[in-house]
């Protein structure tokens, strides 16, 4: 029996909380992060620390306190992956702290722990192969004993085994430069009030990838798990993280049927009406499918997401990505003062997709040679667009007459229909970079 590949594996103020059920005030005059100017009294410590008001759309409304009134009885350590998911279905919907201290694995006992009796991959590419199945009919109908069958019922094992539910008024925050989760999935469902900060997540390897002969000309394999994803919640504030492939790039994996052996899905997805969400200081590294906002042009999934998924984006360092930086469908997206760094094998940065209103300013863009400003932007369907004041190669480029330069045929037009206006503080063009590279990521919280 073989497996496929195994894992070896701003300036604020802080106006009230409160704590439990009193009426308690943590007045703190001052920054909620490591990247405000002065003030004259010391922040709550990072684990207590709150969204600022007017930073994202997570600030919105009720704003974004996480589990930052948390009494000491919902403050947990933890050290193992049993340990991290014990502290959050502990019941209740008290606020919570959860620190993390060193790195998680979630997938540490491989691969081969997930897979059900009888499974064998060799008999899953004997039965499956183009040559013996064709392209003409997928593999859904197949019975449970079938290989596919077999598969699918491994991956649900693997499914149960490396996601994690986050309950609302939660804090999750990494303990110091070198904590995080490895190989998990965090799953922000349809709850309200959640900080995750501070984290490096390594992208979950799907072991059970998925062939599907009728997916394009040739056929494709497809892949389960994001390292987050944040389904109908609302008020959710992602800071100081690393995304990235770590020990597993794609490069790393094998070919079938002559197509790239796709284990990872996406870093970060925001979908099915969540809304109110702001990612700031984070690192996309390396990886393919980078941040989805809305899943679906269907009409369905239309009815559920237009009116939500508004969503900030900024001092975010883009780097060594393919695509999706981000993708949107209906979403409200302000995407300012990131970084993005274009290596080889760069499709596009900013997807526009159905309804979507993004509006993209301050942003730098440091592009290698032969890849061009007409790449950055990427029309899957009729979507709205603001685009202002974005350095390309420290030059000021107007990033939709690129595209439409080059893309003759497939114009888009001009104009979001709304301007952000939660932004605490934005940086000189000129300056992102530095300021990015130098401040966003875990470990860097300060």
């Amino acid at each position: 029996m073989r497996t496929p590949l195994h894992l070896h594996r701003n300036h604020g103020r802080v106006v009230a909380l409160l704590a439990g059920c009193t009426a308690l005030v943590l007045a703190a005059t001052g920054p909620a992060t490591a990247h405000s100017r002065g003030g004259a009294h010391h922040p709550p410590a990072p684990a207590r620390q709150v969204l600022p008001a007017g930073d994202g759309w997570a600030s919105s409304t009720t704003g974004t306190t996480g589990g930052a009134a948390a009494d000491a009885a919902h403050v947990h350590t933890v050290t193992t992956w049993a340990e991290f998911k014990a502290a959050l279905a502990d019941p209740g919907t008290a606020p919570r702290i959860v620190r993390i201290k060193g790195i998680i694995d979630a997938e540490a006992e491989g691969c081969a722990a997930f897979a059900v009796p009888g499974y064998d991959f060799d008999a899953y590419l004997a039965k499956y192969s183009p040559e013996n199945w064709g392209y003409d009919q997928d593999l859904e109908a197949e019975p449970a004993d079938s290989p596919e069958g077999l598969r699918r019922a491994s991956a649900a094992r693997q499914n149960t085994a490396i996601k994690a539910n986050v309950p609302a008024n939660t804090t999750i925050i990494g303990v110091g430069r070198h904590s995080g989760l490895k190989g998990a999935s965090l799953q922000i469902n349809t709850v309200d009030n959640v900080i995750v900060r501070n984290l490096s997540f390594e992208t979950p390897l799907d072991c059970f990838p998925q062939w599907d002969p009728t997916d394009g000309d040739t056929g494709n394999w497809n892949s389960e798990y994001d390292s987050a994803v944040v389904t109908g919640a609302t008020h959710v504030w992602l800071d100081h993280d690393t995304f990235t492939d770590g020990d597993h790039p794609d490069s790393t994996l094998p070919t079938y049927f002559g197509r790239i052996f796709e284990q990872h899905d996406g870093e970060l997805d925001i979908v099915k009406g969540a809304d109110y969400v702001t990612a700031s200081w984070n690192r996309f590294t390396d990886h393919d499918k980078t941040i989805l906002i809305g899943n679906s042009d269907s009409a369905a999934t239309a009815a559920i997401d237009r009116g939500h998924l508004k969503v900030t984006l900024h001092h975010n360092l883009f780097s060594n990505l393919v695509e999706r930086a981000p993708r949107v469908r209906f979403g409200q997206v302000d995407s300012y003062n990131n970084h993005f760094v274009a290596k080889t094998g760069y499709g596009y940065s900013y997807g526009v997709g159905l309804e979507s209103q993004l509006v993209a300013e301050h942003n730098a863009f440091t592009l290698a040679p032969g890849i061009t400003a007409g790449q950055i932007l990427m029309k899957w369907n009729d979507g709205s667009l603001t685009v202002n004041d974005n350095l390309v190669n420290g030059v000021r480029t107007d990033l939709l007459a690129a595209w439409n330069a080059a893309n003759p045929d497939n114009t888009l037009g001009s104009g979001a229909g709304w301007t952000p206006t939660l932004r605490p503080h934005v940086d000189p063009v000129r300056n992102v970079a530095r300021v990015v590279d130098g401040g966003a990521g875990a470990g860097r919280l300060g």
